[in-house]
């Protein structure tokens, strides 16, 4: 378990590797703090009763000749100049004392917030390799919560823990050597003493912070929960209000922040616990330090200027060993969400490219589907045994009751997930001899979701080609018989359209999509029921466009309306993930099979 643990705060210090020259820089800083702390206690003792009571400096054992000539000119010194030097001496190493902890906060915070940029960035840089079968595992507001809530718990650990756990780990070495020397001189049962009370100070904070890292694993999920929430609830506002089910979402909400609440209470408590639980521990050390020592201070037998610096020195520890209880159970919290944070660093895409791939260029043939099964779940086969092809130029329409895998089976193509069985070729070879990148840069898509952003107009239709000038949009915009709406707008192209496009009605965003896909001109055209949120007018409107749009492109057409696959050069029937039947519109309907039966229900209707 504690080999775990180590190897998970190892992994943690992962995140600082690029930025070891920022932390070994606060590093000399903190020692230097912690040196002038140190010499401020250490003079106490000797300066005092040298300047108050003229008893000469003795240092005991051999020492460094300068620090010999150091003591020498020290007890020759007049008394009340040397107080001055002291006063003085006392204020420049408070300055300076000041300065490097100054210094260091700077350097660590700097260092805990690169971090957080650092870690952020990846995680989004994985979120975009990653891919599409990881997304459908997954909640938005999980992964939401791994690049907020779990990010900012290893900030914490990195920058001002990490801070507590190096420089007050250098106070209490300093501080102990100093109490354990001088508890050896007074006598060797005190400094044994001393040497276990100490110690047992960290059990209970191991067995707290078991439970703090417990809980803490429990407050992320909730923390997952309520981003999920939020992000369904706040994207489907119109569906919860159509349904007046205002109530039911607000007591949901509730039910998972009370949860999320009551855990974190319990984190609270076990933390905050922490810091007296180990003062009370150590005060009662030292209280029975006082009482064994104090009485020979009394009688005289030991001096009290010795066993005030040692009481001095051990009551000192109390403060660094209080922090450091803190840091272990911040340490405990940031591991839990660094694990989760590698979670996701750690997958692996299944699609990616292979180590001997070739660009896509100069599409001449046509696409062949050849013995295609795939299935999103184990046993559950979405597609089965799927072989067709298409030439070049053909318009291929894929038709067939909502579920039977047509938008599955396109999805195939730019490699948005892999056939369990069989191959994809396009021009005659294997499209995972492709790389991903050039494939998809071959193949546009009008999706029915009409994916828009919280962005321009601009930024919106030139997605797929960045750099398109304005004239090269507004022409696209044109072929899409979008720019009559477009140009109304308040600012025109650079108008902002809202989260989602949601600024613009449902026909608007298809034509921009629309519009995206005809400014790409890629050479593989998908459209999947690219005309299912137009009116009557806008569909004829959208209609010529596609035209013009699918001219000298091979394209898969997905559409329920079959009078809008008519004149597809090729009609792919697909029922329960399986090909029914091919032909063209006439032939099919001549055949007198499913596609007829489809045909004669829409018609009818």
């Amino acid at each position: 378990m504690k080999d775990d643990m180590v190897k998970d705060y190892l992994k943690m210090l992962r995140f600082i590797k690029p930025f070891k020259g920022t932390l070994g820089l606060a590093a000399v800083c903190m020692l230097f703090s912690t040196l002038f702390e140190g010499v401020s206690i250490g003079m106490i003792v000797p300066i005092s009763d040298r300047i108050f009571t003229d008893k000469k400096i003795i240092i005991p054992g051999k020492v460094p000749v300068f620090v010999g000539h150091i003591v020498d000119k020290l007890n020759n010194i007049d008394s009340l100049l040397l107080l001055k030097y002291v006063v003085v001496l006392m204020v420049v190493l408070y300055f300076l004392k000041g300065l490097v902890f100054y210094c260091q906060s700077l350097l660590m915070n700097v260092l805990g917030q690169s971090v957080v940029r650092d870690v952020r960035n990846k995680l989004y840089a994985k979120f975009q390799e990653l891919s599409m079968d990881f997304y459908s595992k997954k909640r938005v507001g999980e992964l939401i919560s791994r690049i907020t809530s779990d990010v900012g718990l290893i900030t914490q650990a990195l920058s001002y823990s990490l801070t507590d756990l190096i420089y007050e780990s250098m106070r209490t070495v300093f501080l102990a050597v100093v109490a354990f020397s001088l508890a050896f001189k007074i006598s060797w049962g005190l400094a044994l003493f001393a040497f276990i009370i100490f110690p047992a100070i960290m059990v209970p904070v191991a067995q707290i912070g078991k439970r703090v890292k417990k809980f803490t694993n429990v407050t992320q999920e909730r923390v997952a929960d309520l981003n999920s929430h939020l992000a369904e609830t706040i994207q489907g506002a119109y569906i919860v209000k159509a349904f007046c089910r205002e109530d039911y979402e607000l007591n949901r909400f509730k039910k998972i922040n009370y949860e999320f609440y009551k855990f974190t209470i319990k984190t609270i408590k076990r933390t905050i616990v922490l810091p007296s639980l180990t003062e009370f521990i150590g005060v009662v050390g030292a209280a029975i330090i006082l009482w064994m020592v104090g009485q020979r201070v009394i009688a005289g037998d030991i001096s009290f200027g010795v066993f005030g610096l040692f009481l001095a020195s051990l009551l000192s520890i109390m403060r660094p060993v209080k922090k450091l209880a803190n840091v272990y159970t911040s340490n405990q919290q940031a591991m839990v969400a660094s694990r989760r944070i590698y979670s996701v660093l750690d997958e692996e895409p299944n699609i990616k490219d292979s180590a001997e791939v070739c660009e896509f260029k100069d599409f001449k043939e046509g696409v062949e589907f050849s013995g295609v099964t795939f299935a999103y779940t184990p046993g559950e086969t979405v597609l089965e045994n799927i072989s067709f092809g298409v030439k070049k130029d053909e318009v291929v329409a894929l038709v067939g009751h909502s579920g039977a895998g047509k938008s599955t089976l396109v999805g195939l193509l730019p490699r948005l997930y892999d056939p369990q069985q069989g191959q994809i070729y396009i021009d005659g070879k294997n499209i995972r001899e492709y790389s991903l990148r050039s494939l998809r840069e071959n193949i546009a898509i009008v999706s029915q979701e009409m994916v828009l952003f919280n962005a321009t107009v601009r930024d919106n239709i030139s997605y797929g080609r960045p750099g398109a000038s304005d004239n090269q949009i507004i022409e696209a915009a044109q072929q899409a018989h979008a720019w009559d709406f477009i140009e109304k707008l308040p600012q025109g192209l650079s108008t902002v359209i809202g989260d989602r496009g949601l600024r613009l009605s449902g026909g608007e965003r298809q034509r921009l999509s629309i519009a995206r896909a005809i400014l790409k001109d890629s050479p593989i055209l998908i459209l999947d029921e690219a005309t299912s949120n137009l009116d009557a007018k806008s569909e004829q409107l959208i209609k010529d466009a596609l035209n013009i749009l699918m001219r000298d492109k091979t394209t898969f057409v997905i559409a329920h309306r079959l009078s809008t696959v008519q004149k597809a050069t090729k009609i792919i029937v697909l029922d329960h993930g399986r090909i029914a039947e091919t032909g063209t519109h006439s032939e099919l309907l001549t055949h007198g099979g499913l596609y007829k039966k489809l045909h004669d229900l829409q018609f009818s209707v």
